[in-house]
């Protein structure tokens, strides 16, 4: 295994989320999770979340 850290972009179902999920690919964005937003709003929605991670890589 390369042990490579893969994020799945363009989710849009829960079908979707629950196949990568099953591959072992716990890193999703997309419409299925949230829809576009100003960055203010953003910000503000993962400051409300205490879970929630982003990745700067």
């Amino acid at each position: 295994t390369l042990s490579l850290r893969i994020i799945a972009e363009g989710v849009e179902t829960e079908a979707q989320r629950d196949y990568l999920n099953r591959q072992n690919i716990h890193l999703l964005q997309g419409y299925y999770f949230w829809k576009p937003m100003p960055y203010v709003a953003l910000v503000m929605l993962l400051l409300s979340k205490p879970k929630a991670r982003i990745v700067e890589e």
